[in-house]
């Protein structure tokens, strides 16, 4: 069982923890949820030397959708505002502004996808690292690698 914990701290130290209130607020949920997913094991959390719980960045990417709304229905509902289909939903790794352009990396599960925006659209929806977007994918043509 020593393993575990040194398993938890090395995991700790590549991605960023919340604390439960933050990670109530990202998503959108209450505070007493966010513990009682932590004691229903719903939610992977680590506890510090002071047996307060923290939840790392990947559990509540992992959530993040799913608590938009209840249903299925309704989740389909807010995902179709628009009449694209390939829509994902991640956080904005970094926002870079260099003239009349803007790049937007956003981290979804494990991969990522850059966006070259206009520079006026990134300061109209007040772009920021850490918050929550979602990539629309319009194309004609997709591509397959094989790795």
């Amino acid at each position: 069982m020593a393993r575990k914990p040194e398993l938890q701290r090395r995991e700790a130290e590549h991605e960023g923890l919340l604390k439960p209130r933050e990670t109530a607020l990202e998503l959108r949920i209450s505070c007493p949820t966010i513990k009682q997913w932590i004691y229903k094991r719903k939610i992977r959390s680590i506890q510090t030397a002071g047996r307060h719980h923290r939840i790392p960045q990947s559990e509540v990417d992992r959530l993040l959708f799913r608590t938009r709304a209840k249903t299925s229905p309704e989740r389909t509902l807010i995902m179709r505002r628009l009449s694209g289909r390939n829509q994902l939903v991640g956080r904005i790794d970094s926002v870079c502004i260099s003239g009349l352009l803007a790049e937007v990396v956003i981290s979804i599960g494990e991969q990522q996808i850059t966006s070259i925006i206009t520079e006026q659209s990134a300061r109209e929806m007040s772009l920021k690292a850490g918050q929550t977007a979602a990539a629309l994918i319009k194309s004609t043509e997709v591509m397959i690698l094989r790795v």
